[in-house]
């Protein structure tokens, strides 16, 4: 297998950060994101959307969408468990990686996508007026997380999980799309610590 990979993106991250988490090694293709290299001709003949990561099995089998490729490490490496242990816990990690996803990742991507100088090359038509409004988005996700988190350990429960993942790398790119670190929030700023402690959050 080979991971066409992007660097400090966060969706290229989370996918390292979730098979440092697993203990497995893949090989990697370094892809210049910022040379555009992810609209190489290589690159759209495995994902035709021009997104990296893209998990290229050794059937030729192509794979992008950084939680199918989880997916797929996930049941090849069932241990230790990222993405649930059964139906219940599998449709709670679900559903909060999800709300990651959907209302504080994509809020945080917006805010970045849209107003940040280097990405009008990228994000064409730039709006910034769209980009503004997603920072009190993303601030008002932190403080529902943060209500949650007061009777928790991670995000979905005790465990370490993908979405414990997604989240901590959205918090990471707070700082590109200048919004203001929640430090008022004990409970996320406890737990973003925590996460950034583990050894994965290097990957």
């Amino acid at each position: 297998m080979k991971l066409y990979d992007g660097g400090r993106a966060p969706n290229p991250r989370r996918v390292r950060v979730f098979l440092a988490e697993k203990g497995v090694e893949i090989d990697l293709v370094p892809i210049d994101m910022g040379q555009l290299g992810h609209r190489s001709a290589e690159v759209s003949a495995l994902n035709p959307l021009q997104r990296l990561p893209v998990l290229l099995l050794d059937d030729g089998t192509a794979l992008s969408e950084s939680v199918a490729i989880c997916r797929y490490i996930e049941e090849l490496h069932p241990d230790p468990p990222l993405m649930g242990v059964d139906a219940r816990d599998r449709a709670i990690v679900e559903m909060w990686n999800r709300r990651v996803e959907m209302h504080f990742l994509a809020s945080v991507a917006a805010a970045f996508r849209h107003t940040h100088p280097a990405m009008k090359e990228w994000e064409v038509p730039q709006f910034p007026e769209w980009g503004e409004a997603n920072r009190p988005k993303a601030a008002a996700f932190l403080e529902m997380l943060d209500k949650e988190l007061a009777d928790s350990e991670f995000i979905a429960g005790d465990r370490f999980t993908i979405a414990d993942i997604t989240a901590m790398i959205g918090m990471d790119f707070t700082k590109p799309a200048r919004i203001e670190r929640p430090e008022h929030l004990a409970h996320v700023m406890r737990w973003y610590q925590a996460v950034k402690a583990r050894p994965s959050a290097e990957a």
